[in-house]
């Protein structure tokens, strides 16, 4: 009889074990592998620098402006840039690609977005900008003013959402925390 009680422990010692290597590799599959496989990794077209002691001296608004009827321009027209790199300024040979390959052929860059909200949603830059405390663009945005390089856009291969997409529990933390409204209908359409 003692021989069943010690076969019991065994098999309660080796479920116990096979629980534990079982949540581990479900943990790792579902922590690294899943979101590398589910996310495709795509780099700018140009390696564009914010850091740049030209860039970083201008402000946000330089060339992410509002136009005249208020919408929020987003990324900037070629001719936004031309202002300043109609030739190739220097010894940067992204500079050189991009003159070459997009202002010599009047061609626009095919920048990639960090940031796409759904069609159900509504997002105004200028409610945000145009009011009596202006919130600043890092709020929400990363701060590109240190940045020589782009990061990789992620973009969830089966929704199609990109992986720096606002989230909506943000939203309504800060609506909350600033006393902004926070009805559905606010940001729903």
């Amino acid at each position: 009889m003692e021989k069943k009680s010690s076969t019991k422990g065994q098999s309660a010692g080796s479920g116990f074990l096979f629980f534990i290597a079982g949540f581990v590799i479900a943990s790792v599959f579902g922590w690294v592998i899943f979101p590398k496989i589910l996310y495709s990794v795509n780099q700018q077209p140009i390696k564009f620098s914010h850091a740049l002691e030209d860039h970083a001296e201008l402000e946000c608004e330089n060339c992410h402006f509002f136009r005249d009827d208020g919408t929020y321009s987003g990324i900037p027209k070629l001719e936004t840039c031309t202002e300043c790199h109609e030739e190739v300024q220097g010894e940067n040979p992204e500079e050189k690609k991009f003159v070459e390959q997009y202002v010599q052929k009047n061609k626009e860059v095919p920048w990639l977005r960090y940031q796409w909200q759904p069609d159900n949603v509504y997002f105004s830059h200028a409610a945000h900008l145009k009011v009596e405390k202006p919130l600043p663009c890092t709020t929400c945005h990363r701060d590109v003013k240190k940045e020589k390089i782009p990061p990789p856009v992620r973009i969830n291969r089966l929704t199609g959402y990109h992986y720096s997409t606002m989230k909506m529990y943000v939203c309504e933390d800060c609506h909350a925390h600033k006393g902004a409204n926070n009805a559905c209908n606010v940001c729903h359409k």
